[in-house]
């Protein structure tokens, strides 16, 4: 009940503050430039474009050039423009000898491995090997309705029983 008393005296205020701005005939007080219609007729409108507005393709390029000219000399040298690949090159080679090992370079993919491998038997059994499916982001469209009910884990849908 209390809601209806709140919106009957904001429609109240709403109405009094219309009638404090509204008092004065047009062309006359300070809000007469507000009040005022635009220059132009009022059935008139400027169409919309077909396209939206993108940005432009130099604008793009050039901040990616921007991006490599480290030192602004409107130049980008070679040093430069291999910069961050010597980065990712460096945080590869854990050993430091200028050379990229198998091992070296799929550090992530043996560490994960050896994390869902629980027994430690060199190979994953279907439990261990669901624990390694990657994590999804949830779809930005999704229905705000509630959440869906929890799908079925691999091992209850083949019939195994979770340790």
């Amino acid at each position: 009940m209390w809601r209806y008393a709140v919106g009957a005296g904001a429609a109240l205020l709403l109405a009094f503050g219309g009638f404090l701005l509204f008092q004065h005939a047009p062309g006359r007080g300070p809000l007469a430039a507000v009040l005022q219609p635009a220059p132009a007729a009022a059935g008139t409108t400027t169409p919309l474009p077909d396209v939206a507005p993108e940005a432009d393709a130099k604008t793009r390029e050039q901040k990616r050039f921007d991006r490599y000219d480290k030192d602004r000399n409107d130049a980008v040298t070679r040093d430069e423009y291999f910069a961050n690949r010597h980065k990712a090159f460096a945080r590869l080679d854990v050993n430091g000898d200028g050379r990229l090992s198998f091992e070296e370079w799929s550090v992530k993919a043996i560490a994960k491995f050896t994390g869902a491998d629980a027994d430690k038997s060199g190979a994953l059994t279907r439990v261990e090997f669901a624990t390694t499916a990657p994590t999804r982001k949830p779809a930005s469209a999704r229905c705000a309705c509630g959440k869906p009910a929890p799908a079925p884990s691999p091992a209850a849908k083949n019939g195994e029983e979770e340790n």
